[in-house]
């Protein structure tokens, strides 16, 4: 019995679970790395560079997997109405949330604005489960609020010093942007993930460049350029593709909830390479936040539910899902991508709210 459960988890941290918790490493990674280019880097600058670097990244990415492969495109290219969703998230959260990053911070403490920005994770579920009807249950919600008490115990601040409300209001609300950015993004995530994260980072990347450069920012120096290139490819880049990916397995609020451990897995990189201490608050925190990713693991949710007819294209293969015929041979088990046809369904089985699980509970 408990070879049979460690086998599950082992599969679950392959496959959805597993994605998400990687693009949170190398998000909160890049946290340490972008201190040290604080030094020689303007915040507004930074951000900027970092976005572009996974944008450049990507698209240097993208040509060299299309000049080297002669098979045909595994993942669906954006289309039709999937421009309008991309668009909103990047003009939201890739546009509107820096700003109101950056506004705040000139009025809220560094402490302050590390607490408050472990509201994100909890708005993207607030959105999914009550605005997007994602499904949830009180074991999930349980695990959502161990991991949130675990953020809030890591950046607890030593003492507040808030003169004015406006500062806090505002980085509140660009937690709410970057939500509602992922949220949207969700909309996006059966098209191919390099795309999306190719677009989003090129696009925010420029109009923050370009901010810094209206505030008086001068260009930083070349190694400086390359190195937030670098981290911003491997930080933002591909943790953003890994984000997407897992948004199509876990559905919104899931991977955001596994997402919300970036900053401890940033505090625990940040001990060795900047030289810094582990305290007992961060244990603390790892302990609550292990917790809430534990039920989230463990989560088990079956029951019979109804597949109502759809029509969609994304990467899949041959499965309990996706029996539909084929203009032209596909191998079973090959992973291919094309415009298809879902009949309807009823059957029981372990589910996330997936793409393909969107039902009433």
């Amino acid at each position: 019995m408990m070879k049979n459960g460690s086998n599950s988890l082992n599969m679950r941290l392959s496959s959805g679970p597993g994605i998400a918790l990687l693009s949170a490493v190398l998000f909160g990674a890049s946290t340490p790395f972008a201190k040290i280019l604080l030094d020689q880097v303007g915040p507004w600058m930074l951000a900027g560079l970092l976005y572009l670097g996974s944008g450049l990244g990507l698209a240097l990415y993208r040509y060299v997997k299309k000049a080297v492969s002669s098979s045909m495109a595994v993942e669906a290219n954006l289309f039709g109405s999937q421009w309008k969703w991309l668009g909103l998230a990047i003009l939201i959260g890739g546009v509107v949330g820096p700003v109101l990053l950056m506004a705040g911070l000139a009025k809220t403490s560094g402490a302050e604005t590390s607490l408050l920005l472990n509201l994100e994770g909890v708005l993207t579920a607030a959105l999914a489960w009550f605005v997007f009807k994602e499904n949830f249950d009180r074991r999930i919600a349980t695990g959502m609020i161990a991991i949130f008490a675990g953020a809030i115990v890591l950046t607890w601040p030593e003492s507040f010093d808030i003169e004015t409300l406006t500062g806090p209001i505002l980085i509140i609300c660009a937690c709410l942007a970057w939500a509602i950015d992922n949220n949207l993004t969700r909309k996006v995530s059966l098209s191919d993930p390099a795309q999306i994260a190719m677009i989003k980072g090129c696009v925010a990347g420029t109009i923050n460049v370009v901010i810094a450069l209206m505030l008086g920012a001068d260009w930083p120096q070349f190694h400086s350029i390359a190195f937030a290139g670098v981290v911003g490819f491997l930080g933002y880049g591909v943790s953003m593709v890994l984000f997407i990916i897992a948004l199509r397995h876990l559905g919104t609020a899931r991977t955001g909830a596994y997402f919300s451990l970036a900053p401890f897995f940033g505090a625990i990189i940040a001990v060795p390479l900047l030289g810094e201490s582990p305290t007992y608050q961060l244990i603390f925190a790892g302990i609550l936040m292990g917790i809430g990713v534990w039920l989230h693991l463990t989560e088990n949710h079956i029951h019979r539910h109804r597949h109502n007819p759809q029509v969609h294209e994304h990467k899949h293969a041959h499965d309990t899902h996706h029996r539909h015929d084929h203009p032209g041979d596909v191998p079973p088990g090959e992973l291919h991508s094309h415009p298809h046809v879902h009949e309807p369904l009823e059957h029981a089985h372990k589910h996330y709210p997936d793409a393909h699980h969107r039902h009433d509970h």
